[in-house]
């Protein structure tokens, strides 16, 4: 897609915005990453606890730390550089991740494009997860969670920024469209997402749909008249 072409229309930029967990493939990407890790020695049983207790609030929409669950993941890999870390996440993804993804997603984002949307994979997930799914995607870019390190290239465990859930994708999504076609230059018209915190963002949306949605967003999309559609493979 030519984004030098989009910038000079006179038009303002439409943007279609995918989340990925739930919605671009069928599970959690964090939860099936943990699970990986434990697997293969790299977390132990005390903090796969943790994690479990942390998925089980997020599950019951309880209050949680978003970082919190980022945070131990990534404290069970300080000992590998970043490099290192982002092997770990692309073999995931390859091993555990493209099985899951929707093939009615993939075609969503052929049709967006093929109506000339700037298209856009936005997620809490890992940035090193992130990038690959947004690469067989094939969309035009992706925002994710950032993890910060320290001047020798070693996470410090913490979150750069903020964890890009709830409210913070779309404002994400709107520092990126601002930076890329400036303000007033773009307009979000699609918006996709499955859990009740993708409101934030579908909300914003021209074209808001509720994919494959948990109870709480399907009630919120009846009641905000939105399009709920199912992408399971079935």
């Amino acid at each position: 897609m030519d984004k030098d072409a989009l910038v000079s229309s006179t038009a303002p930029v439409r943007i279609a915005v995918f989340d990925f967990d739930g919605t671009c493939i069928d599970n959690q990407s964090g939860g099936l990453f943990s699970l990986y890790l434990f697997r293969r020695g790299y977390i132990s049983l005390p903090r796969a606890a943790r994690l479990f207790r942390w998925g089980a609030r997020y599950l019951l929409h309880l209050p949680n730390r978003q970082e919190e669950a980022r945070e131990i993941i990534i404290e069970a890999l300080n000992e590998h550089t970043e490099d290192e870390v982002h092997e770990i996440m692309q073999e995931f993804f390859e091993r555990a991740l493209v099985k899951r993804i929707r093939p009615k997603a993939v075609c969503e984002v052929r049709l967006r494009e093929e109506e000339g949307c700037v298209t856009l994979l936005v997620s809490a997930t890992f940035a090193g997860i992130a990038l690959p799914a947004a690469r067989y995607l094939a969309v035009d870019d992706c925002l994710a969670t950032e993890m910060e390190c320290d001047a020798e290239g070693r996470y410090t465990g913490r979150v750069k920024g903020a964890v890009l859930a709830g409210i913070e994708k779309p404002r994400a999504v709107e520092r990126w469209a601002n930076a890329h076609f400036g303000e007033g230059g773009w307009r979000l018209e699609y918006a996709y997402g499955d859990h009740h915190t993708d409101e934030y963002l579908l909300e914003r949306a021209a074209h808001p749909f509720a994919v494959s949605p948990g109870r709480t967003l399907k009630a919120i999309a009846r009641r905000r008249g939105w399009r709920i559609v199912d992408w399971d493979r079935r």
